[in-house]
């Protein structure tokens, strides 16, 4: 199943867009978000860090209704990048081939069924070799909240992603709880419309019409959408905003770290996302014996994302091109060296 990259919008919506003035009344409502526990790991500086940069992991949740256990469908970090007055987002891909501690090498969402939060945020640290400061969590059914409270986003359709999203619109429609949402209607032309929060949560979950990347991009594009939209909306509908959010969102930070990152935020002056997206060749995807298909990455490409995040410097496909080639170039041997059949199931 395929949910959304819901936590950006939470906690971009709460960094990004909600004014100050506000403090007050929004105080109080982000201490319902608060949930306490071990989280000693997101204390410690064992990797990679900048006492000027934030870095969030929000995850969002696959748990259909009933279901205790579930994967972490979405994966992004957040960086509030107080050094280069900068704000980004860098999509972890959910297939990624990992080292989960205690697990072996298997897909990075399954660490999040295995040990939720805490192993989750472990087996980031270990095999991207960064720290994260903090994390927080949504489950898809606010994306439809959020939608449909700020009246439907605008999103252009392509032709082939009608089809993907027909299949799946029904389904999506019997979660909606919103009285509001009127009839069922269909995608049944391509281009720029607005779709309800039901028809926006189908369309972020399309997987099979394309590609990874294609995904990831369409639900950047709605993430986009909704800022674009709570960017205009008057300033007096934020808390109805925060109430349709509520219900959905755990984090382990507190209203004052919130409003302190929202303040930080807002010097900034640019509000513009600058994303990227981790590991760098999500077309090499392959398929394993016995974890499927998943995507790998070598270590060379972790100074790419150690520069985005840190450095602020994003790759082209050039530096990306040459900095592959010296690696094959100098013999080092592939992290997945021991999987026998690593090289002879590319999909």
């Amino acid at each position: 199943m395929s949910a959304l990259r819901k936590f950006v919008i939470f906690l971009a919506i709460l960094v990004v867009t909600i004014p100050l003035v506000f403090a007050g009344v929004i105080y109080s409502k982000l201490k319902m978000m608060h949930v306490s526990g071990d989280f000693d790991i997101l204390s410690t500086n064992k990797y990679k860090y900048d006492n000027s940069i934030t870095n969030i992991l929000m995850i969002g949740s696959d748990a259909r209704p009933g279901e205790e256990i579930s994967r972490s469908d979405s994966m992004m970090i957040l960086t509030v990048d107080g050094k280069n007055k900068s704000l980004k987002l860098t999509s972890l891909g959910r297939d990624t081939y990992v080292n989960i501690p205690g697990h072996g090498f298997e897909k990075l969402t399954h660490s999040y069924a295995y040990g939720q939060e805490k192993l989750l945020i472990e087996t980031i640290e270990e095999n991207f070799k960064l720290d994260i400061q903090n994390y927080a969590k949504v489950d898809f059914f606010s994306f439809m909240e959020i939608v449909d409270t700020i009246g439907g986003i605008d999103v252009n359709i392509n032709e082939n992603e009608i089809n993907e999203m027909n299949k799946f619109i029904a389904e999506c429609y019997s979660w909606d709880k919103n009285p509001k949402k009127g009839k069922l209607q269909y995608i049944t032309k391509s281009g720029n419309q607005k779709l309800k929060g039901y028809q926006a949560l189908t369309y972020a979950r399309i997987r099979k019409s394309d590609g990874t990347m294609q995904r990831d991009n369409r639900q950047r594009l709605v993430i986009e959408a909704i800022l674009k939209k709570v960017n205009n909306m008057s300033l007096t509908k934020y808390p109805k905003l925060l109430d349709a959010i509520l219900p959905y969102v755990e984090t382990n930070m507190k209203p004052t770290e919130i409003l302190g990152l929202g303040r930080e935020v807002l010097s900034f002056g640019d509000l513009r996302l600058n994303t990227m997206q981790f590991p760098l060749h999500p077309e090499n995807e392959v398929k394993l014996p016995k974890a499927g298909y998943v995507i790998p990455f070598e270590e060379y490409e972790l100074q790419f994302l150690h520069s985005f995040i840190f450095d602020n410097k994003k790759p082209t496909k050039l530096e990306i091109q040459n900095a592959e080639d010296r690696w094959k170039n100098s013999g080092s041997n592939s992290q997945y060296s021991n999987d026998l059949d690593y090289s002879s199931s590319s999909q």
